[in-house]
């Protein structure tokens, strides 16, 4: 459970840039979360707790890469084919245990170990059996179509360090090596709330002036992509003492506090007042759009962000600042996404100083990968990130685009 000093943060700015939010985090915010054994099997997405090192080499013995005949490179014709006799035959999972006469060549399928001073196979394909003898090509070279053992990791290398998140094919080396469980971070607990006098439940009937609350359940299932445990503590209506309880209560139970809405600059909006009531608020306007009213800071000892109430803006600050708050919390070794470069499909204008986040889709055109802009920039269009690609990132001290620009393109795979 986290626990940190009200005052933990010091921020004198009342809009900060995005990286300067970003070295917050990283400079201030500690891992919080104890370690636990899980099976393998259960370990996607969790956080690697402690370095895991190959206990065996791997592969564990020489063996052929190719389904064909093994060679001791040396009794090869240098200057033409090599006719040879086949004197044995190992498959996968098999041994062979027996001193081969100078000249043979073994019949080997892939995976099987090659025997002793058998350095060479050549492909079947290129092979051709004659009775009991078989006929090989001039231009192999030494060592060709053979996996050594310990190429891919020698025992007692790091195979996997601490931090990482695992994914499938860290399981399949984990299983490759031997193991059945892993140390793996104790997952986060998050408490999640909306809030809003107009915001009601799904499944309701929608009354005049009501919307449905689409936040919590984005942020609920972004945040369990993320490997987190959520407390649904559902909408909170716009009152600050109704807020502060809810905070003051979670705190002692949670490493993480996330909300939407109510973090503006409005009468109504009485979430950063209820923060700042029973801790400390570090930011509340980051130079971003959208999403500017983003708010950071700690309350009864216990991280919060505070996301804005549209979805567009609830999605793209949670990418932004909420995932890698969450990383450094659970100890992941976490590296935003590089911007890949694409082409600008379109003209755009913005303000200097600010970073902007424009949703687009991809497209093939001569040759180039293009970016079409969504008609839609209202940070309240859903519809925009569903019928889009990622969102072009824009510099602070970009003014315009025109078409056949380059542009940095996140995609929203990479983001999250």
């Amino acid at each position: 459970m986290a626990q940190l000093s009200n005052d933990c943060f010091v921020c004198q700015q009342e809009v900060i840039r995005l990286v300067d939010a970003l070295g917050l985090i990283t400079e201030r915010i500690s891992s919080v979360t104890d370690s636990v054994i899980i099976p393998i099997e259960a370990s996607d997405g969790r956080i690697l707790a402690v370095d895991v090192l190959a206990p065996v080499d791997l592969p564990p013995f020489d063996n052929s890469a190719v389904d064909g005949y093994a060679v001791r490179y040396a009794d090869l014709n240098a200057s033409g084919e090599s006719y040879m006799r086949i004197a044995a035959r190992v498959t996968a999972g098999a041994q062979l245990n027996v001193d081969l006469p100078p000249g043979s060549a073994v019949r080997i399928f892939t995976g099987a170990p090659t025997p002793a001073q058998f350095d060479t196979v050549f492909m079947q394909e290129d092979a051709t059996e004659d009775g009991e003898n078989v006929r090989l090509p001039k231009g192999l070279r030494c060592g060709a179509n053979r996996r050594l053992a310990g190429e891919d990791l020698k025992r007692g290398s790091i195979a996997l360090r601490a931090g990482r998140r695992l994914s499938p094919s860290d399981i399949a080396l984990l299983a490759a090596l031997g193991r059945t469980t892993v140390v793996v971070r104790h997952q986060l607990r998050v408490a999640l709330f909306s809030t809003g006098n107009e915001v009601i439940p799904p499944g309701r009937p929608l009354e005049v002036s009501k919307i449905y609350d689409a936040n919590r359940f984005m942020l609920r299932a972004l945040l369990e992509r993320a490997n987190c445990m959520v407390t649904d503590l559902g909408i909170l209506p716009d009152s600050e003492a109704a807020v502060r309880r809810a905070i003051v209560a979670a705190a002692d139970t949670h490493d993480l506090l996330v909300s939407s809405g109510g973090v503006s600059a409005g009468d109504e909006d009485h979430v950063r007042a209820a923060v700042a009531s029973v801790g400390s608020l570090v930011f509340w306007r980051v130079s971003i759009k959208p999403g500017r009213p983003v708010a950071m800071g700690v309350a009864g000892g216990t991280p919060f962000i505070g996301l804005p109430g549209n979805p567009v803006a609830v999605f793209v600050t949670f990418a932004l600042l909420a995932r890698p708050l969450i990383a450094r919390l659970a100890g992941e070794e976490y590296q935003p996404p590089y911007p890949v470069t694409v082409v600008s499909g379109f003209s755009y204008e913005k303000k200097a100083g600010r970073r902007e986040y424009v949703r687009v889709r991809l497209f093939s055109r001569d040759g180039a990968v293009e970016a079409q802009k969504h008609p839609s920039d209202g940070a309240g269009v859903i519809t925009s990130l569903t019928q889009t690609d990622g969102l072009l990132e824009l510099p602070e001290h970009a003014t315009r685009i025109e078409p056949g620009d380059p542009v940095g393109f996140l995609s929203y795979a990479e983001l999250l």
